[in-house]
């Protein structure tokens, strides 16, 4: 994975609490074994009208949204099924971290296991990135995973919690298979200690 440590980038509102799965990646999509290719048919259905036009009044199809690297969003974000695709889409349209209230427990820790950083801030604070996102031409803020806090260039700042484990995986740009492979010598000398009938 790519390290994450300290991020500033562009904010893309998304003001919908409970927003699940199946929205942010559809199921028809869920073809693919790779990891990318997923980004452009994130928030499918939102993104186009009825007769398959992009809808010019949702955020992510807002020029002044365009590039946008952190998505602020409601409560519960991520409920649903626990396809991992859904963190897929998020990092392969180009975001690096997502802000909310709250999350769904293993759609959070399919964002930590693919190098998207969940970060829960209290709701004031989420409604007034919101606000501010809306009403700022280019609003970003610095996502710091090293100091655990959010900030923009003025007044706003605010701390979140992280698990150090998952904090410190991030930090290295390690995932499961990272982290196993960093055993690698050891796992080598066990296999050639092993009796080669069970090899």
């Amino acid at each position: 994975m790519i390290p994450f440590r300290i991020h500033t980038g562009l904010i893309a509102p998304l003001d919908r609490a409970n927003v699940d799965t199946d929205q942010i990646i559809p199921k028809q999509f869920l073809k693919r074994i790779e990891r990318t290719g997923f980004g452009e048919f994130l928030f499918y259905d939102w993104r186009r009208l009825s007769n398959g036009e992009a809808d010019s009044a949702f955020p992510l199809n807002e020029p002044k949204y365009k590039g946008a690297s952190i998505l602020v969003t409601g409560k519960n974000f991520g409920c649903g099924s626990s396809r991992e695709h859904a963190p897929w889409a998020l990092a392969d349209y180009g975001f690096r971290a997502i802000i909310a209230p709250s999350f769904a427990d293993i759609f959070a820790n399919n964002c930590f296991k693919n190098g998207l950083l969940p970060v829960e801030l209290e709701e004031p604070e989420v409604a007034t990135i919101l606000q501010r996102a809306r009403e700022r031409e280019g609003y970003r803020l610095t996502v710091d995973l090293e100091q655990r806090v959010v900030s923009d260039a003025g007044d706003f700042s605010a701390p979140f919690a992280i698990d150090d484990f998952q904090r410190d995986c991030l930090m290295a740009g390690l995932d499961e298979v990272g982290l196993t492979l960093q055993y690698e010598a050891d796992i080598a000398a066990f296999e050639r200690q092993r009796p080669s009938w069970i090899r």
